[in-house]
C-alpha cells in the first residue's frame, strides 16, 4: 500500500514539472541583449560627406607618397601608390554630381598617362608633383562644391577644413602670384570655417560668409585649371 502511494506521488510531481516546463516564461525569462555600440558605430561612420571626406583624404595621401616614392627611386612604389590615388579620385568622382567633376576626370585622365612613363624612368619627381598638385586642386574643390550644395554648413568646419587644406597643398603646381592670390582666399576661408562649430549665433551668422569665402575659392580653381 505504502508503495503505491509513493508510486502516485512521484508520478503527480513528474507530471507538475513537466507542465511548468511547458509554459511560456515560466523557467526562463531571459531577453537577448542590445549591443548598443555596434548601433552607434555603425550611425557614426555612415553618411555620405564622412565617407567622401576620408575618401578625399586617403586619396590625397597616397597622391603625395607617389612623389615621395619617385623621389627616392622607388618606381615601383611611386607606380603603386598613384596608381591608388587614381583609384580613389576615379571611383569618388564618378559617384559625384559636383559641378567639378568633368575637371577631376580629366585631371585623372593625365595622371594615367604618367604611369608608363615613371616604369620607364623619364618623369621627374618634380613633374609628378606638379601634375599631383593641379588633381588635388580639382577632387578637392569638388569635395567643397559637394558640401555647399548639401545645404547647411553648420557643425561641418573639419570637412571644410580638410577641403581648403588639399587646395592649399595643390597650389604649388601654379606658381607665382596666381599661387598667392589663391593662398589668400584659402587663408581668409579658414578664418571663418572653425566659427561653424562653435553653435549658436555666431555660427548661424558665419554661415553666410563662409558660403561666399568658399565660393571664390572655388571660382578660383575653375579659372586655374
Amino acid at each position: 500500500m505504502k508503495r503505491i502511494v509513493l508510486s502516485g506521488l512521484l508520478i503527480g510531481s513528474l507530471g507538475n514539472l513537466a507542465q511548468a516546463q511547458t509554459i511560456p516564461g515560466a523557467t526562463t525569462n531571459v531577453s537577448k541583449p542590445t549591443i548598443l555600440g555596434a548601433v552607434r558605430d555603425s550611425e557614426t561612420l555612415s553618411g555620405p560627406q564622412a565617407t567622401a571626406g576620408l575618401a578625399t583624404d586617403d586619396t590625397d595621401a597616397q597622391l603625395d607618397k607617389a612623389v615621395t616614392a619617385l623621389n627616392n627611386g622607388d618606381k615601383a612604389g611611386s607606380t603603386q601608390a598613384l596608381q591608388a590615388g587614381i583609384t580613389g579620385m576615379e571611383a569618388t568622382a564618378q559617384k559625384s554630381s559636383s559641378s567639378f567633376k568633368d575637371k577631376v576626370l580629366a585631371q585623372v585622365s593625365k595622371l594615367k598617362a604618367l604611369l608608363p612613363l615613371i616604369a620607364g624612368g623619364s618623369l621627374t619627381g618634380n613633374g609628378l608633383q606638379k601634375a599631383i598638385g593641379l588633381a588635388k586642386l580639382a577632387s578637392n574643390a569638388g569635395k567643397l562644391d559637394g558640401l555647399l550644395s548639401a545645404g547647411s554648413l553648420l557643425g561641418k568646419a573639419s570637412s571644410l577644413t580638410s577641403g581648403l587644406s588639399g587646395i592649399s597643398s595643390g597650389l604649388s603646381a601654379l606658381g607665382g602670384s596666381t599661387q598667392s592670390t589663391g593662398q589668400s582666399l584659402i587663408t581668409a576661408a579658414l578664418g571663418s570655417v572653425s566659427k561653424l562649430d562653435q553653435g549658436g549665433f555666431a555660427a548661424k551668422a558665419a554661415e553666410p560668409v563662409v558660403k561666399n569665402q568658399i565660393g571664390s575659392v572655388l571660382n578660383f580653381v575653375k579659372g586655374a585649371l
